[in-house]
């Protein structure tokens, strides 16, 4: 329409220099020539840059020429377009959308969520979006958004979403928008679960439950190890009474005399030995000996 308008401008311009011969008074007529070319130049320069449009950066442009849209796109940068043309622009930017809202959980308990949604438009898929969603995508995301969270969170205990499956739950809910958005011309960069609000003696059991698994985890964890240490302990038992048994069973009446000749022998050969007593004969006294082994004094 402002094509239009500045190209009329012009055109009426263009009249009024040529029709200013009509004009008696020179000085009048000049006045009229110049200012119906000022503003005819003006209209023109205004019809011209009507045909160029720039883009900014994160953005894409969609023409729209008369209800008839083009495509592909227009990238980010200066383009020539039809002047009567209207150019509608789409931000690409990753955008972020925080909601809080109203779920339950599998046992029925009643709850708030905040949770955020990252996402941002594909390019390529600005047209589609715009034919059918029109230049307000919040009004198809949203919804979904909500619907989406609601559906997750009633799978789960609200144990669990207070505390153990956050990460699984908000990998799960953006698994699913992504299904849903990327159809649309959305794609879906993160989904977070910010704070969970439930009441406050609900929370209060929930910390409770958490803290008596955890010692229970702990006594079970003493408990193994209890265990491991009587093992060893049994091992260790097993394997000096194996050794002593092989032992037992390597010693006769030979051996064991054996050993006693060689232990008396080493006394004997001490300087320090004056007495020995050997075992108990045929009859089991001892026998006695008198061992003096001190050099004798030289002859006189």
């Amino acid at each position: 329409m402002s094509f239009l308008l500045s190209l009329l401008t012009a055109l009426i311009s263009i009249f009024i220099f040529l029709n200013a011969e009509r004009v008696e008074d020179d000085r009048s007529r000049l006045a009229v020539r110049a200012i119906a070319a000022l503003i005819g130049a003006v209209a023109v320069l205004s019809s011209l840059f009507r045909t160029l449009i720039v883009i900014p950066a994160g953005n894409v442009g969609v023409v729209d020429s008369l209800g008839k849209v083009s495509e592909p796109p227009l990238n980010p940068g200066v383009h020539l377009v039809n002047p009567a043309a209207r150019i509608v622009n789409f931000s690409t930017r990753l955008k972020n959308v925080q909601e809080t809202i109203e779920a339950t959980s599998k046992e029925g308990l009643a709850f708030n969520i905040n949770v955020s949604l990252q996402y941002r438009l594909q390019p390529q898929k600005a047209v589609s979006v715009y034919e059918n969603l029109g230049t307000d995508e919040t009004e198809i995301v949203l919804p979904r958004f909500r619907s989406i969270v609601r559906e997750v969170t009633a799978n789960y205990p609200a144990e669990a979403i207070y505390s153990t499956k956050r990460q699984e739950i908000a990998s799960r809910l953006r698994r699913q928008l992504s299904e849903q958005l990327a159809p649309l011309g959305f794609t879906v960069e993160e989904t977070l679960l910010r704070e969970l609000q439930i009441p406050e003696r609900i929370q209060a059991a929930i910390q409770e439950k958490l803290k008596a698994e955890q010692e229970s985890q702990q006594m079970a964890f003493t408990i193994k190890k209890e265990r491991q240490e009587a093992e060893r302990k049994r091992i260790e038992a097993k394997g000096i009474s194996d050794y002593q048994k092989m032992v037992s069973q390597g010693l006769n009446a030979q051996v064991l005399q054996l050993k006693a000749i060689e232990a008396t022998e080493k006394l004997a050969q001490s300087p320090n030995a004056k007495v020995l007593i050997v075992g108990g004969g045929q009859r089991g006294v001892p026998v006695i000996f008198q061992v003096d082994n001190a050099p004798s004094e030289p002859a006189r």
